[in-house]
């Protein structure tokens, strides 16, 4: 399969058991993070979630990027659907009222675009980070052993990587924020969506290449 161009100006090599692969060896997972209405928290509420989000932060020894990411919501799918309800629906009054409904839906449609906020944390963790004995043979160099990331090494990175991403979800939990962590295919159509923003917003997701997930 041809090289995609736009694969040259990607970071990573590869997205290997939900890990991103960094071309420099660098390995990054990735949590999706649920929301919460701070606003509609009473005022000792909201002072307790700040308090446990700072003991958070203040706990970590390394770094997390956090990300929002907003996009438009496709709502012609959801007005199909109710179209067809209405269509198949038999009860008069009901079918008056899905009728309302869709309108009402319609006209806030009309009056703008209605965005959808995704929120991730990426967990990063890096080879520089374990002792050189412990990834190889005594004498060999960090610097040879980053360009020729075995199987063996990419596990025992990875395992220290996923507790550090649990330690994140923990936090994130003693704040009231729920998360997950990303697989394989949920990285790859999160970065093909950032590329690719209008055909993601129609739901449209192609076949992701094999030498990206394998």
């Amino acid at each position: 399969m041809a090289k995609s161009i736009t694969q040259d100006f990607l970071q990573f090599s590869q997205i290997k058991d939900g890990i991103l692969v960094l071309k420099n060896k660098g390995l990054r997972a990735v949590l999706m993070v649920s929301s919460l209405n701070f606003e509609l928290k009473s005022e000792d509420e909201q002072n307790a979630i700040l308090y446990q989000f700072q003991n958070f932060l203040n706990s970590l020894d390394f770094s997390c990027q956090i990300i929002i990411h907003s996009r438009r919501l496709n709502m012609a799918g959801y007005l199909d659907r109710l179209k067809e309800i209405e269509k198949n629906e038999r009860n008069e009054l009901l079918k008056i009222q899905i009728n309302e409904y869709q309108k009402f839906i319609e006209s806030i449609v009309g009056e703008g675009t209605i965005m959808q906020k995704n929120f991730y944390v990426v967990v990063p963790f890096s080879l520089m980070e374990i002792p050189a004995k412990s990834l190889s043979e005594t004498g060999k160099k960090i610097t040879k052993i980053i360009n020729e990331l075995t199987e063996e090494e990419f596990k025992r990175a990875r395992t220290q990587l996923l507790q550090r991403a649990e330690f994140v979800a923990l936090g994130l939990r003693s704040s009231g924020l729920q998360s997950v962590l990303l697989n394989t295919m949920e990285v790859s159509e999160l970065f093909w969506s950032l590329h690719h923003p209008t055909e993601s917003e129609q739901g449209y997701y192609p076949e992701i290449p094999p030498e990206l997930t394998s």
